[in-house]
């Protein structure tokens, strides 16, 4: 009987449907959502690009996301939109409109890539006329039917987290990361860092030799209390830790900040509302570690590769917990959390946050800092 001869061929699971990514040309993200969300999409033109380096990857946000993306490695182009465009005139807004669509239409994409359940992804990929356009499944009218591909998501929340959602999208259209390509990306930029650096050489601090702490959220219901963050501040300054306390530059955060230093024994350095994003992101880039709740500069510390440790109130921490990087997630064992309401009640005060104690927020704090 005559000798056989195989030649081992690999196998693949992967969708019937499934793209031949080797055949695309340019890609459109579109992820339209606050600077957190738009920061934990940024491993998806990552990977594409790592897997296929011939694509050009652009990306459409919201112009106050912008350096969340800006000079991303992977993208050839970042689109923006105004948040609130209509606010500045019909006439003006319908301008700004049709300029963008001229623009992405002359881009003639391949594969268009929404990562949100907004109606304006959906109404792109039927007026682009890309070949492919892959969203999240939703039960909205007619949403099915503007994408090739849709992407299934947990029944329950608070069960995968978000970059792992995002990434669902390229799962779907049969390209799987690695592991270890999964990282956030974020680039603080040359003129931020040597800014930032002036400051701590002028506050006296070293890399390294300080902690960053942001107690305030977007949301004020996500936030510990003034009274517990005072105290717990008190603790490590008592302990020799220099703290630098930032925050947006608005009035409820500043005037959150202000009550907490009138609570403190001893004075911090306090940056609040005079950084930039990408400044915020070279600051906690060369702090010891970062404290703070469910914010977009909690995710910023992540992608920085900070050691994080977060306190998750009434917001889902599987969902949005600092992302591949040292961290201590601090949450209560109440059964309603996470609920996503405004407060207990609607009380704007959330009980599942004033439960974490002060010693338990600083022992966290206390094995991170004794990691090497």
């Amino acid at each position: 009987m005559p000798e056989l001869h195989t030649v081992a061929t690999p196998f693949r699971v992967a969708p019937a449907d499934a793209v031949d990514f080797s055949t695309l040309r340019r890609v459109l993200l579109v992820k339209l959502r606050h600077h957190g969300d738009v920061l934990l999409a940024s491993p998806v033109p990552q990977v594409l690009k790592n897997h296929f380096p011939q694509l050009e990857i652009d990306a459409l946000v919201y112009a106050d996301t912008a350096p969340m993306l800006q000079d991303h490695p992977a993208l050839s182009q970042l689109h923006l939109i105004e948040r609130q465009g209509k606010r500045q005139g019909l006439l003006r807004w319908l301008r700004q409109e049709w300029q963008l669509w001229r623009t992405l239409r002359s881009r003639q994409y391949d594969l268009l890539i929404h990562l949100t359940d907004g109606r304006r992804g959906a109404w792109l990929a039927r007026w682009l006329g890309a070949r492919y356009s892959v969203a999240q499944r939703t039960g909205k009218r007619g949403w099915k039917k503007a994408f090739t591909h849709l992407f299934t998501t947990a029944r329950k929340g608070n069960s995968r987290h978000t970059v792992e959602y995002h990434l669902d999208a390229l799962r779907r259209l049969g390209l799987y990361p690695d592991e270890q390509e999964r990282k956030l990306v974020l680039q603080p930029g040359t003129a931020a860092t040597a800014r930032v650096g002036e400051v701590l050489h002028g506050l006296g601090l070293s890399p390294k030799g300080f902690l960053h702490i942001h107690p305030p959220s977007r949301w004020l219901f996500k936030c510990w209390s003034v009274e517990q963050m005072a105290a717990l501040i008190d603790r490590l300054t008592a302990e020799g830790w220099p703290v630098v306390l930032t925050g947006a530059p608005n009035d409820a955060e500043r005037a959150l900040n202000a009550a907490i230093q009138q609570r403190l024994s001893r004075p911090v350095h306090d940056l609040t509302g005079q950084l930039s994003l990408r400044e915020l992101a070279a600051l906690t880039a060369g702090a010891r570690l970062f404290i703070g709740v469910d914010s977009a500069p909690m995710h910023m510390a992540a992608a920085m590769a900070t050691p994080t440790v977060a306190l998750f109130g009434p917001s889902g921490d599987i969902e949005w917990a600092p992302w591949q990087v040292p961290a201590r997630v601090l949450v209560s064992h109440h059964a309603c959390r996470p609920c996503g309401h405004d407060g207990c009640g609607g009380g704007k005060r959330s009980e599942c946050l004033t439960a974490l104690s002060v010693e338990q927020v600083h022992q966290a704090v206390q094995s991170l800092l004794a990691m090497e």
